[in-house]
């Protein structure tokens, strides 16, 4: 992580990604706006952060790693939304990591210095409360979907979601886990989307050949499915 000091860059992000809506206090002077690179932590597994972070252009992964090693996708984040609001909400939450995905920018706010008075900020509860329905919401959609659409869909919009300048990299055992299919099912369908064109195998990952058809694809169990960055 690295602090940006621009502050005609600061004002904007703040305008632009609804920052200072967040909350009843004016917490800009307090706020620093910070640039994450992709495949960096913004939040280290098991260390709770200090500050409240607020995602305000990028993408993210939140991930646990078992006792064997094993990795479990839990979520992609996506600007705007809150990054350690539940470490902030409850001091005995066991921090889960969030890496970046493609270049992020964030405010942080103190967490210690500004605990008590945003528990009291009911605009600021409001929009938790607000981000983690949205959240429960998004993953009873995924679990929805697992059961009615095949595959080739869900995974598409899973590349979109996991790629970084069009170039994809997770590993398998953790994208089936996510995705409720089979290791042998996943490698299946990635094949033939290199078949047709939408991937092409690059070293440890893939290349996103063809976006416009995973697009259409996601699409196809989501039209308003966003545009995705390239």
């Amino acid at each position: 992580m690295k602090e940006i000091n621009d502050r005609q860059m600061f004002q904007e992000l703040a305008r632009s990604s609804g920052y200072a809506s967040q909350f009843s206090m004016d917490v800009l002077p307090e706020s620093r706006l910070l640039s994450v690179d992709s495949g960096d932590s913004i939040i280290k597994e098991g260390i709770r952060p200090d500050s409240l972070y607020y995602l305000c252009r990028g993408r993210a992964k939140l991930y646990l790693t078992h006792p064997n090693g094993k990795i479990s996708f839990i979520d992609f984040l996506q600007a705007p939304c809150f990054i350690g609001e539940m470490e902030l909400l409850d001091d005995t939450h066991e921090a889960r990591a969030v890496q970046a995905i493609s270049q992020c920018w964030l405010f942080s706010l103190p967490a210690a210095s500004f605990r008590s008075q945003l528990l009291n900020d009911t605009v600021f509860l409001r929009n938790i409360c607000l981000l983690l329905g949205s959240k429960n919401q998004r993953n009873i959609i995924s679990a929805s979907r697992n059961q009615s659409f095949p595959l080739a869909n869900r995974l598409a919009a899973f590349l979109l979601l996991a790629q970084n300048h069009g170039f994809y990299r997770e590993k398998h055992t953790a994208a089936a886990e996510y995705l409720g299919v089979s290791y042998r099912h996943l490698l299946y369908v990635l094949a033939d989307f290199c078949k047709k064109g939408c991937l092409r195998k690059e070293g440890r990952g893939y290349r996103l050949t063809n976006e416009d058809v995973l697009l259409a694809m996601a699409r196809e169990m989501e039209p308003e499915w966003p545009e995705h960055d390239r």
